[in-house]
């Protein structure tokens, strides 16, 4: 059970980024409050925790680079549209100060979940 919310809530982390890069382009029902701010990094950290202090050691791999992976997507997505907002391709709606969030936190955590996945998955000799 431990591990289908952990996976519930790194699903919930990730859409809450993904809210948060769309709301300067005025893409979706609502515009993302400071509890989606907050949201973001706490639901993929928790999540990912849980989801990996009960699952087996390839699935933990598998989670991690899988993570990892989404992640680094998100914080290319916002990079993209920081580049297209800064090179006057795209007028925002809103301040793009959510886009370097969501940038620089997901290219840590994503950097850190696919360093996770090869540490694990990698056997140690002595």
């Amino acid at each position: 059970m431990i591990p289908v919310i952990g996976a519930l809530l790194l699903v919930l982390g990730l859409v809450s980024g993904v809210f948060l890069v769309l709301a300067p382009f005025g893409i979706g029902p609502a515009s993302p409050g400071i509890t989606t701010w907050i949201l973001f990094p706490g639901f993929t950290i928790v999540g990912y925790i849980l989801l990996a202090a009960s699952a087996r050691m390839p699935i933990i791999s598998l989670a991690s680079r899988l993570a990892g992976a989404l992640l680094l997507l998100l914080a290319f997505g916002a990079a993209a549209a920081l580049f297209a907002i800064g090179n006057a391709l795209y007028h925002p709606s809103a301040d793009a100060l959510s886009l370097w969030y969501v940038m620089g936190l997901a290219l840590v955590l994503g950097v850190t979940g696919f360093a996770i996945g090869r540490a694990i998955s990698t056997p140690t000799t002595t």
